[in-house]
């Protein structure tokens, strides 16, 4: 259990630092783009030079997206169409849920291996990427432990879901509506 919460923690963690670099980096970039058009202060900002500022940015959504993907499926947060299903009868309910579920445990089991195949074989190789000169297969990296992170929390809402027979799902919280009073008509934010 304390290995769960851990590898939740890390998770977590690691989306919010890739998210908080990313836009770290895009500000600093504007910023400079804005101040090379300064006459005074153009020289230093030239001189600092983040032309692989984009392709960082890049690479940490990449990241960032295979990881949250695995925090959506943890959370019951993924964009599913249910309607037809929760209007089954409960047993068959329960057989086409168990096969969307071991689908997403198949997908992203196959991707994850194919992730991994490809990070080996392009460590074999001096490609790297084409403004920071990264090795590729760092970047590629994400691909193989990103699709077995949400390959095994696939597998944890099929454990759940054979105990409890409920997935995890998030409801959606209703806006606030504003009320006319008096003369007054509601208007949106």
């Amino acid at each position: 259990m304390f290995a769960l919460k851990l590898l939740d923690r890390l998770e977590e963690t690691l989306i919010g630092t890739l998210m908080a670099v990313a836009t770290a980096v895009i500000f600093v970039s504007v910023v400079l783009r804005f101040l090379s058009s300064v006459p005074h202060v153009q020289d230093v900002a030239i001189r600092l030079n983040i032309t692989w500022a984009q392709e960082l940015c890049i690479f940490l959504f990449v990241w960032m997206a295979k990881f949250g993907a695995a925090y959506g499926v943890r959370a019951g947060v993924h964009v599913g169409v249910d309607v037809l299903v929760n209007r089954l009868a409960p047993r068959p309910r329960k057989v086409v849920v168990m096969i969307g579920l071991l689908g997403g445990v198949l997908f992203t089991g196959v991707v994850g291996t194919l992730g991994a195949i490809l990070v080996w074989e392009i460590g074999h190789t001096d490609q790297t990427s084409e403004d920071m000169e990264v090795p590729m297969w760092i970047v590629y990296l994400c691909v193989p432990l990103g699709s077995y992170l949400m390959c095994f929390r696939f597998l944890q809402v099929v454990t759940s879901f054979v105990r409890t027979g409920q997935v995890p799902h998030r409801h959606s919280v209703p806006l606030e509506r504003v009320q006319a009073t008096g003369d007054q008509t509601a208007r949106p934010a």
